[in-house]
């Protein structure tokens, strides 16, 4: 029987729909094949998918099943496609209808016990489930927080894969996420944040940042070892405008992509503040990489960047140069 569930690839800061297509045959020979461009962490779905199965009081017949992620050219990554791959066993193997699946997307890494784990890009992926017109997101119950930042849709907090079935069956019906919990206006931290207060004299330099910060500007901090330009750096942000709801959202997309949000904390609270070594890549500062990830332009997205020993940072090779004067 053939069944198909629906859910997302993270490309860069947006997710892209992925139709996660389950083939059983009962006839043919033992195996799981999963196509689709899966990098090692999708491929290793197949034991996670099938230990968590059988500890969750689940069948997994010992046949054929063929996994295809659609679109086939896209390239696949990460452990997100192990709830949708076994929802897609369970439907193609009868154990649950497949009309529970409709109208709904699913992300998920499992453990071998049947509990669901934290995946990266979940705000990301309500962005994807409202842009495609579904009503629902299943996600594991630690993300829930996240996803419910994005209105419109139902996000369903999935404690484990045992859970889900007993809710598809409606004898243990998971309840939407409550979005009252979830603040869309927090109130700034100021735990951690450097007060100008500590900064003793340079009033000339103090106002310039105060300027700095009232127009947007940029500033180039010059002086020897032990001035205080990364004190004074470090505390831009505690004067800088109070984020707006759609600056907050906007930060924890990118934070929640490059999975770095604190666990348990939804909406960002605070404006960012980004120091990378001199030493750091290209792809490090701006981004990318085979499989695209933020970089620290991105993740300083509304707040500040700050380059440290800028000089250090970029020298031109002599070759390029007499390339491109040539």
């Amino acid at each position: 029987m053939l069944s198909t569930v629906q859910s997302g690839a993270l490309i860069g800061l947006d997710a892209m729909g992925v139709a996660v297509e389950v083939d059983y045959n009962p006839r043919g020979m033992t195996g799981f094949t999963i196509v689709g461009l899966p990098d090692t962490a999708v491929q290793e779905s197949r034991e996670r998918v099938r230990s968590a199965l059988r500890n969750s009081h689940m069948d997994f017949p010992m046949k054929r099943y063929l996994v295809n992620l659609a679109p086939a050219e896209m390239r696949k990554e990460g452990p997100a496609y192990d709830l949708p791959i076994a929802m897609g066993v369970l439907a193609a193997t009868e154990q649950i209808p497949a009309e529970c699946l409709e109208g709904a997307l699913f992300v998920g890494e499992l453990s071998l016990d049947g509990t669901l784990r934290h995946v990266r890009g979940v705000m990301s992926f309500a962005y994807l489930t409202r842009e495609l017109g579904f009503s629902a997101l299943y996600v594991p119950e630690c993300d829930a927080a996240e996803a419910a930042l994005v209105e419109g849709i139902d996000v369903i907090p999935v404690p484990s894969l045992g859970h889900l079935v007993e809710h598809v069956f409606k004898l243990n019906v998971i309840p939407p996420y409550d979005r009252s919990r979830a603040s869309t206006n927090p109130e700034p931290n100021l735990e951690r944040l450097v007060d100008y207060s500590d900064v003793k004299g340079q009033e000339f330099v103090k106002r310039a940042i105060e300027i700095v910060a009232a127009g947007g500007h940029h500033a180039l901090l010059s002086g020897p070892p032990g001035s205080g330009k990364t004190l004074i750096a470090r505390a831009l942000p505690g004067i800088l405008p109070r984020l707006t709801p759609e600056e907050a959202l906007e930060i924890t997309r990118i934070y929640s992509v490059a999975d770095m949000l604190p666990s348990g904390k939804g909406l960002a609270q605070r404006r960012p503040f980004r120091a990378p070594h001199h030493t750091i890549s290209e792809a490090g500062l701006i981004g990318g990489g085979s499989i695209p990830r933020p970089g620290e332009l991105s993740m300083s997205h509304r707040g500040v960047l700050y380059l440290n020993n800028i000089e250090k940072s970029y020298t031109p090779n002599p070759s390029h140069l007499t390339k491109r004067s040539e």
